[in-house]
């Protein structure tokens, strides 16, 4: 496959934007993609903040097992980052969400109510792009008020959203500048967080056969209708293109169409309950 690289021009803006801005918050709320927690993990992001408040918020958790995204939030507290999972579809998840970015500044809170003092909370939402930060902020805010979409970069510039005790910032979502382990960077590519218009599919969609043969072949037997994934990789996906009719005249296998229905029944969760990490 491919070397996976993102391109950091305007990373570095979005970053430097960030930091200007953080004198301005009282916390960051960082969000992760349920599927691949390790891969939405931006460590230069994590020292950015590191003199914050950090809510670290698993989404999308509708697309993971339960005992999965409990495994995460055990490592994450681990390493003493606190950590809630939701899904911003979920309104009772989102409720938890709210009262837990209260919680984190209880202190200050309390500090500011015995000086009299009322202020809302401030709060900086960021991540790597596509991990659904707009649609946390218009679930909290119970309306749309954030602009978003189903493609990486959505979020070109900050973006103020007011609510009576709590202020965001929407952030542009921020990739790492290089990509030193390429399996993770697969990850991102598989969950959308790269442009997909820089990415071979029909080499993506192999390299996530691969890995789901590996770790969750009874999901693409049911998906597919397939019998033994125990074959070749490329086997495989000639076997996924006959089922689902994806033939060109003459039988010959239309790869990038079933590459396309592929990475598109991954990400809309139709193959099954998936972590890549």
């Amino acid at each position: 496959m491919q070397h996976l690289q993102w391109f950091p021009g305007h990373m570095t803006a979005a970053m430097r934007m960030m930091e200007e801005n953080l004198k301005a918050v009282d916390g960051v709320m960082v969000v992760l993609d349920a599927r691949a927690p390790r891969a939405s993990l931006n460590s230069k992001l994590d020292r950015l903040f590191s003199n914050k408040k950090v809510l670290y918020v698993l989404n999308k958790t509708d697309l993971v097992e339960t005992k999965d995204v409990n495994r995460t939030i055990a490592e994450f507290k681990n390493e003493s980052k606190e950590t809630v999972a939701i899904s911003a579809m979920d309104k009772r998840a989102v409720d938890l969400l709210y009262a837990k970015l209260f919680s984190l500044l209880k202190d200050k809170l309390e500090r500011n109510k015995e000086k009299g003092v009322f202020k809302p909370i401030r709060f900086m939402v960021a991540g790597i792009p596509n991990t659904g930060k707009s649609t946390i902020i218009n679930a909290l805010c119970g309306g749309k008020k954030a602009i978003t979409g189903d493609k990486a970069g959505v979020t070109k510039g900050k973006q103020w959203v007011r609510l009576r005790e709590l202020e965001l910032l929407d952030t542009p979502g921020t990739m790492p500048p290089a990509f030193e382990n390429q399996t993770l960077a697969k990850h991102l590519a598989f969950i959308g967080s790269m442009n997909d218009a820089n990415i071979d599919f029909n080499d993506l969609a192999f390299e996530l056969l691969k890995e789901l043969k590996e770790k969750y072949p009874n999901l693409l037997k049911s998906k597919y209708g397939i019998e033994n994934t125990e074959v070749e990789t490329l086997e495989l996906f000639d076997a996924i293109c006959v089922r689902r009719g994806f033939l060109r005249r003459g039988g010959e296998y239309d790869y990038d169409r079933c590459a396309v229905a592929i990475i598109d029944d991954f990400r809309k969760g139709r193959i099954g309950k998936i972590i890549l990490d």
